[in-house]
């Protein structure tokens, strides 16, 4: 039996009405000529069509509730999902929508096509029952269903004040927003803020909201297994039902990052030199990953300390990276000993405001020995004549193991002086979308979270290690039109040659929020 057609009939046992014939009898209804051994109710087909609904009691109409913020439908009582248009999904909730439907066979379903704008949801449904002994019926019928608009309990939330249940307070006490630029992009490369319903710039951090408290501790996890962090847990009680004993709370968590920054000058704790690996106290942080890890440009010797072996006994850094020193390199000899990227060379370097007012120098062992020559330039510290607010490096002079181990000059990374500032990239990263609220960056303030940033973006494409760990894009901006007057300056300024590193384009990722679909003229 075809089950697509609209209305039939047919007999429970196949070999009914095959091998035997029976007395022709007439309906009771019309007086039609009838088979009286296979009739029911001594009724022919017409009349059965005719007086029979099994669909009796199955409603025709019903009603969809739909959250036009998240885009999901209502299913009873109070759970919401998730369905696509003319889904199965959406097929589904449509039936168990229908009262009485489970007392007959379904054995189609499906949807006709109505207006998108029009609210409506018409489905098609073919059903089958037993009408009498041996007899099944078919029968096909049409379902609207109206698509009403309902907030969701999650959406009615986000509309109002204090809707948070839980909040990951991200600081670092340092002056410069360098940690947090890198953090951002680890964020937005793995996805992790998916679940925040609100994310606020603070003073010294980020402030990230959830609305139930798995979410937030699923994000501490992730910030654990990115960077060293320290974390502390705080509840508040928000409401009690003193029948039953709920109780509702409010979570806070502060992660305190650690305030060591990539490329910053470190004094350690000689104990804890001695503890990892008895490396010098005077190391250069070179990487900040689930721990800090530190190298001692003297001997390329390098040492890791954990998280948890830092808060036992924090310790702050001597210099970070505004106070670096601009020298240019006079003489460079390697001594052949090499470390991964690094080789160890002997280098004589005068501090680049000194050049024709004095001739004095200062020699210093680097590990910068394959990238510098003679007359390039390399950012350091300059330890000679200066004063450091630090018990830790007060110790270290006093020491008679490591005092006369001190250098003059610590060289940190090569310089490019010829780049431009605000240059057009081929590459581009992604930004976070933060709410400032109403701490709204000063000019001053502004233009020194540009030049942190434009920093940030030269170590990317300086350094390979920290491109594998980031998700750059490929930037498809179209330039602006040139006026033509202007091309003779634009040459002059093109001679000038531009030094640094490039980023290839098999490194760059397409961005696919960019791409729209143009018509063709």
């Amino acid at each position: 039996m075809d089950i697509d057609t609209p209305m039939g009939m047919v007999p429970l046992d196949p070999n009914m009405g095959t091998s035997r014939t029976g007395a022709t009898i007439l309906c009771c209804n019309c007086g039609a000529p009838i088979d009286g051994t296979s009739s029911a109710g001594a009724l022919c087909y017409d009349c059965i069509k005719s007086t029979v609904d099994i669909s009796q009691g199955i409603p025709r109409e019903g009603t969809l509730h739909f959250c036009r913020d998240c885009d999901r439908w209502l299913m009873p009582p109070n759970s919401w999902v998730t369905a696509p248009p003319e889904s199965r999904e959406l097929l589904s909730l449509c039936l168990k929508k229908l009262r009485n439907l489970g007392k007959v066979r379904i054995t189609d379903a499906r949807f006709v096509w109505t207006e998108p704008h029009s609210r409506r949801v018409r489905v098609k449904i073919t059903i089958q029952d037993s009408v009498a002994d041996g007899v099944l019926m078919q029968q096909s019928f049409e379902v609207v269903y109206v698509v009403a608009y309902q907030q969701c309990r999650e959406c009615a939330k986000s509309y109002t004040a204090n809707v948070w249940r839980a909040a990951v307070q991200v600081r670092q006490k340092v002056t410069h927003k360098r940690t947090f630029l890198l953090l951002e992009q680890l964020i937005l490369k793995h996805q992790a803020h998916r679940d925040t319903i609100n994310i606020k710039e603070e003073k010294d951090g980020i402030d990230f909201y959830f609305a139930q408290q798995n979410q937030a501790v699923s994000f501490i996890n992730f910030l654990k297994s990115v960077i060293p962090v320290f974390v502390k847990e705080s509840k508040h009680l928000i409401s009690q039902d003193s029948h039953t004993g709920n109780k509702q709370y409010k979570f806070s968590y502060s992660a305190e990052i650690v305030p060591i920054c990539r490329d910053d000058l470190v004094a350690l704790p000689i104990k804890l030199a001695k503890q990892i690996g008895n490396i010098s106290p005077l190391v250069l942080c070179h990487r900040i990953g689930t721990s800090v890890n530190f190298l001692d440009p003297n001997t390329l010797q390098t040492a890791e300390v954990s998280a948890d072996i830092y808060w036992r006994n924090p310790f702050m850094p001597l210099a970070g990276a505004p106070e670096m020193v601009e020298f240019i390199v006079m003489d460079t000899e390697p001594t052949g000993q090499r470390r991964g990227k690094w080789v160890l060379s002997e280098v004589t370097v005068a501090r680049a405001s000194d050049l024709g007012s004095n001739d004095t120098t200062y020699f210093a062992r680097s590990h910068l020995g394959n990238l510098l020559h003679p007359g390039d330039s390399v950012m350091g510290f300059l330890l000679a004549g200066s004063n450091f607010n630090s018990a830790l490096f007060d110790a270290m002079e006093e020491s008679k193991t490591y005092g006369s181990t001190i250098p003059d000059v610590v060289l940190v990374k090569k310089h490019y002086p010829n780049r431009r500032k605000n240059k057009r990239r081929n590459w581009k990263l992604k930004r976070m979308a933060k709410d400032e609220g109403e701490l709204l960056p000063k000019a001053a303030d502004q233009a020194r979270m540009d030049a942190e940033y434009e920093n940030f973006l030269r170590d990317v494409e300086e350094d390979e290690e920290l491109r594998a760990a980031l998700a750059l894009y490929k930037n498809t901006k179209k330039t602006r039109a040139q006026d033509p007057d202007a091309m003779s300056v634009a040459e002059t300024e093109m001679t000038v040659d531009e030094d640094g590193p490039k980023i290839s384009m098999d490194e760059l990722l397409d961005d696919f929020d960019e791409l729209d679909i143009q018509d063709e003229a």
